[in-house]
């Protein structure tokens, strides 16, 4: 979850810009030769998807109405006492509800290479008394064609794959009305073709120590009405809600999916995730931000459509006159940094449709916010310094490199470009007040804390804002778009905005017509 703080108004002229761009390279990230990347670039807009289809209650959830050949025929009524441990062995539900034994830690383990396959209308079902449908470190297990209800899995836990097993298959599954998480992911999984609705905490919470999961593929699915416990009210700040959450993922492809009407945040990225991919999502009716990237690194989202997103934030900021920007796209802390390896050594947001969100697209730092600081909301470290490595960011050493460097998530090489970016204050829901809605931004704040920060002042805001590649360009805006630059305090139009010193939005286009 990202910290905010009130800024300080900062005014620099020509000196001060000229000095901090011959002082940059010992301040930000990147300045080694990047290794070979996948080229992410596009020289115009893709035309934004359409709809993906419906998942949730269609016929592509209805598994085979008998048994494949050489299945084990699970009978619906209680399995209690069945044994699914059988390696590569499938099991066919048969039609009707199922449920385990009675008792909060009974659960299904299957075996290694193990099948668990739904025939129509078959449910597994926790009574509202088993905390986990599916469970273990088995690899290589597939799950289809189950609906999976009313299991009570705790805060920041999982109902399916609740111990992230490597090589998963979940497809074409309902999981709805479980608490926690519905679903768990381990390295290697594929997510495809689910109904992930209506559960108490996530649709999907990704997790393993030590950023071992990769090649995580989340695809194709429907994420909708996820947080029924509005874990923010009974929490406040636990960053613990939405339809999907990240966390320490090396390696992740997200597309083609139908996210929406989540109570919180769509998509949320939350602390060393590295190399992800989000394209062709379709990404709409969230309470919080649409995609949320946050002291992670290296990711590409492009060609996806974002719209009447963060109304709920937007608004309760709002009710309380907090002047911090509201972002459909929010990019807290995100370092585009090529010594982390990745199909990208940037934050690249491109041909993107965002439409009627509360806001646009944010790139937050806050300056006190570092390994080993008091107002960092993860106890762990950079994926530099290495994450159990917090206690190497403390003073003196901190003060000097490379430390001073690399103790930080930087909010560097954002490259928002070629997206279309639609903004009516009259279409979102009750109105918006035209000194909250409707911003891009682009800030920090000043430095003060702790008092042996090395970070104080002004030292993040300036090469954040003038130094470190944050680039908005060649991007089309209709609507009265505003900009937040360099702190809470600065609103400006965009003949502001594109003009000295910030110098934003090169051969984009306002209402029509180039800035100026």
């Amino acid at each position: 979850m990202t910290t905010r703080s009130r800024a300080i108004p900062l005014a620099l002229g020509a000196a001060a810009i000229l000095v901090l761009a011959g002082a940059v390279a010992s301040v930000a990230p990147n300045s080694a030769n990047p290794p070979a990347i996948v080229p992410t670039a596009h020289a115009a807009p893709v035309p934004p998807i359409t709809a993906p289809a419906a998942v949730c209650d269609s016929p592509a959830l209805t598994g085979p109405a008998s048994p494949p050949a050489g299945a084990v025929v699970v009978p619906p009524g209680s399995n209690a006492g069945f044994d699914f441990s059988t390696p590569n062995t499938t099991y066919w539900f048969a039609p009707g509800v199922h449920t385990l034994e009675a008792g909060e830690y009974s659960q299904i383990a299957p075996g290694a290479g193990a099948t668990l396959l739904g025939g129509p209308g078959a449910v597994l079902d926790g009574n509202r008394d088993n905390r986990y449908a599916i469970t273990g470190h088995a690899p290589n297990v597939t799950i289809r064609y189950l609906t999976i209800r009313n299991f009570m899995a705790p805060r920041d836990e999982g109902v399916v794959n609740h111990d992230s097993g490597d090589g998963w298959v979940v497809e074409h599954n309902t999981l709805t009305r479980n608490r926690g998480a519905a679903l768990m992911a381990g390295a290697r999984n594929r997510i495809a073709g689910n109904c992930l609705k209506d559960n108490g905490q996530y649709g999907l919470n990704a997790y393993q120590s030590g950023n071992r999961i990769t090649g995580l593929v989340v695809e194709g699915n429907e994420v909708t009405g996820n947080n029924t416990e509005d874990w923010e009210s009974k929490l406040p700040g636990c960053g613990c809600t939405g339809g999907a959450k990240f966390w320490a993922v090396n390696g992740a492809d997200i597309r083609n999916n139908w996210i929406h009407d989540n109570r919180g945040t769509g998509l949320w990225a939350d602390t060393n995730n590295n190399d992800f991919l989000i394209e062709s999502n379709l990404i709409e009716g969230n309470d919080g931000s649409a995609i949320f990237y946050e002291i992670s690194y290296n990711v590409v989202i492009r060609n996806n459509t974002l719209r009447n997103n963060t109304w709920g934030t937007g608004r309760e900021f709002a009710g309380e006159r907090d002047p911090f920007p509201v972002g459909a796209i929010y990019l807290s802390e995100a370092d585009g940094d090529a010594r982390i390896p990745a199909r990208t050594a940037k934050i690249e947001v491109t041909g993107n449709l965002l439409e009627n969100n509360w806001g646009g697209v944010v790139g937050w730092a806050n300056s006190d916010r570092f390994c080993n600081s008091t107002a960092s909301t993860t106890s762990d470290c950079t994926l530099i310094v290495g994450p159990e490595n917090t206690s190497a960011c403390s003073p003196p050493a901190i003060s000097r490199q490379p430390l001073y460097t690399d103790c930080r998530w930087w909010t560097s090489n954002l490259d928002i470009h070629g997206n279309t970016f639609r903004f009516d204050p009259a279409a979102v829901a009750g109105g918006c007040p035209v000194a909250f809605c409707g911003r891009m931004a682009l800030l920090t704040n000043f430095g003060s804390s702790p008092d042996w920060s090395p970070y104080q002042g002004d030292t993040i805001q300036r090469p954040t804002v003038f130094a470190a590649g944050n680039r908005w360009h060649d991007n089309t805006y209709t609507g009265p778009w505003q900009f937040t630059v360099p702190d809470m305090s600065t609103t400006v139009p965009a003949a502001h905005w594109t003009a000295a010193p910030y110098d934003q939005d090169a051969g984009s286009t306002f209402d029509g017509r180039p800035a100026g």
